[in-house]
């Protein structure tokens, strides 16, 4: 029997994992993954949350050489030596490419409730990211439940419509963020956790 203290360890052992095994993550995981993903709270219950799965080679090659074109642009920009951009722009292309599986997680606005001002615009769309986020964060918990290592990215963000070409996806499906999921080839120890003191108020 799973006991409360046991619950604790489980959701305090869970790390960014960013070297993966080749081996391949079966579908019928995936899918119980995202499934489970799609049991976190959302704003209003419309579950604005949509995922992109990738596991062919050839499809996140795609992505990767797509998303590093506009990465390098913007490296650029930042007047970075050319000898760290593409450092960076070939880390980036492992990371996806090296990576089992690749879930692109999007926000779908179209049926959250519409707003003639400004400020509560502004609140629905938040409360839909902070929706799509908590089924983020139930994803890595699914993944690691299932003994596999996952780290969320948040590149996606910078090259919405890139992401959204490169897949062929809805207009509607604005990408978010970006998960790799894979068996780990190690697990790295806790990082350090700011006191509770530090960061909660008692009234």
């Amino acid at each position: 029997m799973t006991t409360t203290p046991d619950l604790h360890a489980f959701l305090r052992t869970r790390r960014s994992i960013r070297r993966f095994k080749a081996d391949r993550v079966p579908d019928s995981v995936i899918r119980d993954i995202l499934h489970t993903a799609t049991f976190a709270p959302s704003a209003h219950n419309r579950q604005p949350w949509r995922f992109i799965v990738l596991t062919d080679s050839p499809a996140k090659q795609h992505l990767s050489d797509a998303m590093a074109a506009e990465f390098q642009r913007d490296l650029e920009k930042d007047n970075i030596s050319s000898e760290e951009i593409t450092k960076r722009v070939n880390r980036s292309r492992e990371r996806i490419t090296g990576a089992p599986v690749v879930v692109i997680l999007c926000l779908d606005m179209s049926e959250m409730d519409a707003y003639p001002d400004a400020r509560r615009k502004k609140a629905e769309y938040i409360i839909a990211t902070q929706s799509a986020a908590n089924a983020g964060m139930q994803l890595l918990l699914a993944a690691h439940a299932e003994g596999l290592g996952g780290v969320w990215v948040c590149s996606p963000m910078f090259a919405q419509e890139t992401v959204q070409k490169a897949l062929n996806i809805p207009t509607t499906w604005e990408p978010q963020a970006m998960f790799l999921l894979g068996y780990p080839v190690d697990t790295p120890p806790v990082r350090e956790r700011k006191k509770l003191q530090e960061i909660a108020i008692f009234l």
